[in-house]
């Protein structure tokens, strides 16, 4: 059960990569529930989302804001029903073809065979940085270093 469950959410996640936002879908039960914590004002396609409808909405945002995408995936485990992978992920940003690139560590728990819930941990003041294309490390540092 472990190899399928870990076969399910590599499945989801090329289809997801590959462009195939129903293909991914199809993979994922009807309430699927995601959540990725990240600050909607600035990344508004991540955030809680849930059902196939919700979900669709959120993917099709991404892949409308981002040209091509890819990955590479240097850990994955599986337990049970549950099954963690480490990601680091490239995104080509379609306003200026800048290559967004950032680390998630993904959880995903089964249900039935289908994928019920996602949870996602990135970075993201790593990836607002490379977004927004603004070095907010070294301003924060220079006023750090005025106030001590």
């Amino acid at each position: 059960m472990k190899e399928l469950n870990k076969r399910r959410v590599i499945e989801l996640i090329d289809a997801f990569y590959g462009g195939n936002i129903e293909g991914a879908l199809a993979l994922c039960s009807d309430d699927v529930d995601f959540f990725s914590n990240a600050p909607v004002d600035i990344l508004p396609h991540l955030g809680h989302h849930r059902g196939k409808d919700d979900v669709r909405q959120m993917w099709t945002t991404v892949h409308q804001r981002y040209s091509g995408m890819r990955y590479e995936m240097p850990f994955i485990a599986a337990e049970d029903d549950r099954v963690a992978v480490q990601l680091r992920a490239f995104f080509v940003k379609r306003l200026n073809d800048r290559t967004v690139q950032f680390d998630t560590a993904s959880f995903f728990t089964l249900r039935d065979g289908k994928i019920a819930r996602i949870r996602e941990i990135i970075d993201t003041f790593d990836l607002i940085q490379q977004v927004v294309e603004q070095d907010f490390i070294s301003a924060i540092a220079a006023r750090a270093r005025e106030n001590i």
